[in-house]
C-alpha cells in the first residue's frame, strides 16, 4: 500500500490541548487523523460530533451535597419499600 503525507499547520496551543484529549482515548494525533479519514470514507460524510466521556468530568453540586449528607449521617432509613414510597408522597 502506498502512503501519502499530509502537512498541517495548526496553532500550538490547539495541538497541545487536542493531544491531551486524544491521549485519554489512547490515540496519537496521527492515529486520530487516520481514524477521521477512515470515518469520512466509510460514511461518505464528515463526522460532526464525537461521543466523548471525559475522565475529568466533575460531579454535580447536587451529587456532592448528597455525598456530604451521607458522610454526616444525615440520611433516612426505611423498614420497607412501601415505607420509602409513603415518605415521598
Amino acid at each position: 500500500m502506498t502512503t501519502r503525507n499530509f502537512n498541517v499547520r495548526i496553532d500550538e496551543n490547539l495541538g497541545t490541548e487536542a493531544s491531551k484529549i486524544l491521549a485519554n482515548y489512547g490515540l496519537s494525533p496521527a492515529q486520530a487523523i487516520k481514524l477521521f479519514f477512515n470515518q469520512v470514507v466509510a460514511t461518505k460524510q464528515v463526522p460532526l460530533s464525537f461521543d466523548y466521556k471525559s475522565a475529568e468530568k466533575q460531579p454535580s453540586e447536587k451529587l456532592l451535597n448528597a455525598i456530604r449528607e451521607l458522610e454526616n449521617g444525615e440520611t433516612s432509613t426505611y423498614e420497607s419499600l412501601d415505607d420509602f414510597v409513603k415518605a415521598f408522597k
